[in-house]
């Protein structure tokens, strides 16, 4: 892959930042630069995956031990929250029982995606990272079993071990929806590039992906948490359509804006192109951009959701607020209530 540096010029150093490329220079330059080193790679094959993995993958048994025990940490954590506090809440607020059998869900990723987007953040834009100003900055320096700042390992450790616990939850906790089997190919596929990314040192992408992903999730279940609470009737009804109208616009607006936008042309360019400029021969280089385009493509199909929430509102098909996702399989199968009613 030495050539594909060679061909595309000197790796841009700790200097100023490059400027922000367009969807044309990234699909040019992000697949010019993978043909490229596909073309270069002579030597490509399970051979290559071996000794990749032996010089390049740096993850004791002990991290993974951490990560399983914290993911269970998850699980007891959101089972206890759910019984002592968001469905007393629920009861208390006098919600419907519909809305009350999903409310508890939603409360519990509002929480963590806030504490985990707010970390992210926090690394981003309160440290001296430059990575989310200068994306292809996430590569210089790069060297194998580098040591991960504890910050950055600390919220690794958080983001792991909840996509761990989210699997199952997907599975076994959480309401099934139509795009159920999609969100659990998307936290299998996350979890493996949280886990292989921080194996092979590529820590700092990692980071910019959480900060550009979990401020939609935020949103959306703010949203819905306002929109059963207005559902309920009460003194704050109008607060809290306010409220899940303006957190549904937010939603929309920044899911194109994060997902779509600064994700593209700042993650998938530095991946795609900059990271053979800085390191030639970067290992995996394949693999790692192949799931980072599974997730991109992921973003697209629930874009198209929220596309057709958009067209029925604007359209007056839809007069209330509501996931277009939601999808209740016990009713589609049975002609019994279902036990969440």
């Amino acid at each position: 892959m030495a050539a594909v540096a060679a061909a595309a010029g000197t790796a841009a150093g700790p200097g100023a930042p490059e400027p922000m490329p367009s969807y044309a220079q990234l699909v040019t330059r992000g697949w010019g630069s993978a043909l490229a080193a596909a073309r270069g790679c002579a030597d490509c094959g399970w051979g290559l995956t071996r000794r990749g993995l032996a010089e390049h993958a740096h993850l004791a048994p002990p991290e993974l031990l951490l990560l399983a025990l914290c993911a269970l940490g998850w699980t007891a954590l959101r089972s206890a929250a759910t019984a002592r506090l968001f469905r007393p809440l629920a009861k208390q607020c006098r919600l419907l029982p519909r809305d009350a059998a999903k409310m508890p869900e939603s409360a519990w990723k509002f929480l963590v995606y806030l504490g985990c987007w707010s970390y992210s953040a926090y690394l981003l834009l309160g440290t001296d990272y430059p990575f989310f100003h200068d994306p292809p900055s996430v590569f210089y320096d790069w060297t194998p079993g580098m040591v991960v700042p504890r910050d950055i390992a600390a919220g690794y450790l958080l983001q792991g071990s909840f996509y761990g616990h989210s699997i199952y939850a997907t599975l076994y906790m959480d309401t099934w929806r139509r795009d159920s089997v999609v969100m659990l190919t998307h936290h299998v596929v996350t979890l493996a590039l949280i886990i292989c990314s921080y194996a092979f040192r590529y820590h700092n992408v990692g980071v910019l992906v959480f900060f550009l992903h979990d401020l939609t999730d935020v949103q959306l279940e703010f949203t819905k948490l306002n929109t059963y609470f207005k559902a309920a009737g009460g003194p704050y009804q109008r607060l809290h359509a306010l409220l899940a109208d303006l957190g549904c616009l937010c939603f929309c607006v920044s899911w194109f804006w994060f997902r779509l936008y600064w994700f593209p042309l700042k993650v998938l360019y530095a991946t795609l192109h900059t990271s053979l400029l800085s390191v030639p021969d970067i290992p995996f280089y394949f693999f790692f951009n192949a799931l980072l385009l599974l997730l991109t493509a992921m973003n697209l199909y629930w874009f198209l959701y929220i596309v057709a929430l958009a067209v029925k509102v604007l359209t007056g098909q839809m007069r209330e607020l509501s996931d277009p996702r939601e999808y209740d399989w016990a009713e589609a199968h049975s002609p019994k209530p279902s036990k969440a009613e």
